[in-house]
């Protein structure tokens, strides 16, 4: 049996085996939806590092680097920032809140239906961004690897999520989550070793990269005169002309950094914890992980490079060598550094590394929209006496809602590059739950009218910014647009609560509970 099989095989048995072993603990809705409350740092941890570190970290960033170049770097940055910012202000209070899912945060700190019911729409939207990239991710590596068709990739690994997530529930996706994070780090580790074991230091790799232009023989699609163009972008070692200017630089700091405290998947991850204390401490452990992820990924996007500029001049990659590095591009570049470095057997561990990365991080996603279905919708809408058991069945009639419209979604995104569609869910997270967690969390004077408008008005501008860029003026048609959108969210909450003026009574008791010391430090 070839290694890639074998690997993955081993993978999806160890899921399987999990899901299983779990479902047991899946039986109420504190177990389905926060696993009990009974994850530590270290588990907790892992699980978080799982559900940030996806496909667009595991594929997204070293093929952002290998095509685009140093530019590549603000996405590692940022989200390392992004998790601090997390680790600082917002899991303790977040914790010490202690509900189910994100718009619950909203609905008692307003005491608010309407507050709940604009939440689970903007859930809906940033984790379909989110989710539509990893299946891409998925998908594109069973396509070129496996030989499959996109679409049976993108239904095969939709109908996994929905045995992993609809029969475990929270405790099984964490355990399954914080496995798959150190496969995924392992084999990038691997990776790094057989790079350096084979020379490919930073030295060598930049003095080739910074010194060599010309054309490739054999690839008449990207001799463009004497410089080499992939993908739409320019070689070069600082960078592929990324950014147009200093804002549009500046846009992606905000969008990016600031998207992670609204992401919903890793929000609703310190409501697993048993205290405030741990859910602090599961960031941290968290940022570590992601930091040293991030680096790995820059270096083996200029390893990328590197073979592909001296394979490709030397005439030494194979048609399909030269087909994934040029085809399968920014999303691509591990698995084939992979094969071409250590051959079948690291292929084959990198691929199982990189189904890790889409499992953990979509299940955490699975888990988000579901339980804004299942919870916030059905529970709180259409069957307010619901018993136990039937909650728990919504929730896991909501899994396979979700499934069918993620998939959906990854159909319709074959051609689109993974790191982007990341970026474009981190914008939509930043211009709407990132204002309202942090002044909800920090500020008294917020009203249920600024929360609402605030999410309104920067979901409409980030999606009208995204989805129709070609009518804004040239210098404002950036990747992401969170220069705007993000600082209007914030502005529009703070004038609009003002107007209003409509603080809830209890506001000094919410903020108590949040904010009282943590005994257990």
């Amino acid at each position: 049996m070839e290694p890639k099989y074998l690997f993955t095989i081993v993978l999806l048995g160890t899921i399987i085996l999990i899901t299983y072993a779990t479902k047991k603990y899946a039986t109420s809705t504190v177990q389905f939806w926060v696993g009990g409350r009974s994850f530590g740092w270290l588990l907790n941890g892992s699980a978080i590092a799982g559900d940030y570190l996806s496909a667009a970290t595991f594929l997204g960033l070293a093929g952002l680097t290998f095509s685009l170049g140093y530019d590549g770097l603000f996405y590692t940055f940022c989200f390392s920032v992004g998790l601090t910012i997390l680790a600082l202000f917002i899991a303790g209070p977040l914790r010490k809140f202690g509900r189910f899912t994100v718009p619950d945060f909203l609905a008692e700190r307003f005491h608010s239906p309407s507050a709940r019911l604009f939440a689970v729409v903007v859930v809906l939207a940033i984790s379909g961004f989110y989710a539509a990239p990893q299946l891409l991710g998925a998908a594109q590596i069973l396509q070129l690897f496996f030989g499959s068709s996109y679409e049976f990739g993108v239904i095969f690994v939709v109908a996994v999520m929905i045995i992993y997530v609809g029969i475990g529930g929270m405790k099984g996706t964490t355990i399954n989550q914080a496995l798959e994070v150190w496969i995924r780090f392992t084999a990038f580790l691997v990776l790094l070793g057989a790079a350096l074991y084979l020379g490919y230091h930073y030295g060598k790799i930049l003095d080739l990269i910074t010194k060599w232009t010309g054309a490739i023989p054999g690839t008449a699609e990207l001799n463009k005169g004497k410089d080499l163009i992939a993908n739409g972008a320019k070689w070069s070692y600082v960078g592929g002309g990324l950014f147009k200017n200093l804002a549009e630089s500046l846009s992606m700091v905000i969008g990016l950094s600031l998207g992670t405290i609204g992401l919903p998947h890793i929000l609703l991850r310190f409501y697993t914890n048993p205290s405030a204390k741990d859910a602090r401490y599961s960031a941290l452990f968290a940022i570590g992980i992601a930091s040293a992820f991030f680096a790995i990924a820059l270096y083996l996007g200029t390893v990328g490079r590197y073979l592909f500029l001296t394979g490709a001049k030397a005439g030494t990659l194979t048609p399909d060598l030269m087909k994934a590095f040029v085809t399968g591009g920014q999303n691509m570049v591990v698995p084939t550094v992979a094969q071409i470095i250590g051959g079948k057997w690291l292929l084959g561990f990198v691929i199982a590394g990189a189904f890790a990365a889409v499992f953990s991080n979509l299940s955490g996603l699975f888990i988000a929209s579901s339980g804004a279905l299942g919870h916030d919708v059905y529970s709180h809408f259409i069957n307010k006496d619901a018993s136990e058991r039937q909650r728990v069945m919504a929730g896991k009639i909501s899994v396979v809602i979700v499934g069918v419209f993620y998939g959906i979604l990854g159909l319709l995104v074959k051609t689109a590059a993974i790191g982007q569609l990341v970026g474009l869910a981190f914008n939509v997270a930043a211009s709407t739950f990132a204002p309202v967690f942090l002044l909800g969390i920090w500020w008294r004077g917020m009203t249920e009218k600024g929360a609402i408008w605030g999410m309104v008005v920067g979901l409409a501008s980030s999606m009208y910014m995204i989805f129709f860029v070609k009518t804004l003026p040239v210098w404002m048609q950036w990747r992401i647009p969170g220069l705007i959108t993000v600082p209007l969210a914030f502005l529009t909450v703070y004038v609009v609560s003002k107007l209003d003026g409509q603080v809830p009574a209890d506001v000094n008791d919410f903020m108590h509970q949040i904010h009282q010391p943590d005994l257990r430090l």
